[in-house]
Formats: structure tokens, C-alpha cells, sequence
């Protein structure tokens, strides 16, 4: 099965391509592949508890959730706030795992 790094850069508030594109996460992870979710810009906020129920829906497709440090930080959101088992990342991880050759890269 491939491995997928989904980038989801808009939230909820940029309208509803972000519920859409993590269902496309949901789908690839119950098919069986590797999927992380990367939440960075202003889509830090779908991995905040209260948010909704998209993160959750991809955490119980077998799914990882990741929430970039600095670009919560720059939105004052406290790491605590995070749905559980998302999990906050720096940006050597995420490029360690975007230059894997069977990653595939996708940004919303």
C-alpha cells in the first residue's frame, strides 16, 4: 500500500474543502494505506477538541493527526487544546517523512 502525507493548510474556516479533504484521508486509511494528516496555517485549528468531528473520524479510520508547533504557537493555541492522540510535530519530521520516495504529498 502507498504511504500518504495530506496537507491541510485552511481549517473550517476556509470553507468546507477541509471536512471534504479529510474524508479523502478517511478513505485512503480504511483502504488500507498509510496516511498522515499534516494540520499547518490556519488548519491547526480542526485539531483542536471541539472542533469537530473530521480529526476523530480519521484517528478511528487508522490515521495520524499531526498539528505543526509553530503554526500553533503563532495562533496563541495551547498544545492542550489538541483533540487527543494528535500529536504536535516540528518540521524536520515532516520533511523526514515527505522525502521518503513512496510518500505521496498532497496540499489542501
Amino acid at each position: 500500500m502507498a504511504e500518504y502525507l495530506l496537507v491541510e493548510s485552511q481549517g473550517s474556516y476556509g470553507g468546507p474543502g477541509s471536512e471534504a479533504f479529510l474524508g479523502d484521508a478517511v478513505r485512503l486509511a480504511r483502504a488500507g494505506h498509510d496516511v498522515a494528516v499534516l494540520l499547518i496555517e490556519n488548519g491547526v485549528t480542526e485539531g483542536l477538541d471541539g472542533a469537530g468531528p473530521a480529526v476523530g473520524r480519521v484517528q478511528e479510520a487508522g490515521g495520524e493527526v499531526w498539528v505543526d508547533s509553530f503554526s500553533l504557537s503563532q495562533r496563541a493555541l495551547p498544545a492542550q487544546r489538541l483533540v487527543p492522540g494528535v500529536r504536535l510535530v516540528e518540521m524536520d519530521e515532516v520533511a523526514e517523512r515527505i522525502l521518503r520516495p513512496a510518500v505521496r504529498g498532497v496540499w489542501h
